[in-house]
């Protein structure tokens, strides 16, 4: 992969970085400025339930946020856009389509029949 491409996939992932850090800066300004004194106790139950998918969106992101930042890591080193697998560049439309993406399509392909063949 060249330095072009490289420069790319740096701005992509510190676009999604962006992203992810505002939502959540507004997540914990809306949570902050909202007043959960609702009377009526099926309101207060919406909210409640809206809040925690809220939380469990976030967790999602705090997850995607940690890839990202190993991600650029990679990138930093020289090792992006290399399967930890088989050590085989990672396809540019498959880090397109998923910049943190670790694992060329074959192995990631592989890794989920394994995991599915261990659930059943």
């Amino acid at each position: 992969m060249n330095s072009e491409q490289l420069g790319k996939f740096r701005a992509m992932l510190e676009e999604m970085r962006r992203d992810i850090v505002s939502d959540v800066e507004q997540t914990i300004s809306e949570m902050t400025d909202h007043q959960f004194n609702t009377p009526d106790i099926t309101d207060r139950a919406t909210l409640e339930s809206d809040r925690s998918f809220e939380l469990r969106l976030r967790s999602r992101e705090q997850h995607l946020l940690e890839k990202i930042n190993e991600a650029i890591a990679r990138i930093d080193s020289g090792t992006y856009g290399i399967c930890e697998d088989c050590e085989e560049e990672i396809g540019l439309k498959r880090l397109e389509a998923r910049p943190v993406a670790t694992h060329c399509i074959d192995c990631k392909i592989k890794q989920e029949q394994r995991e599915k063949n261990i659930g059943r």
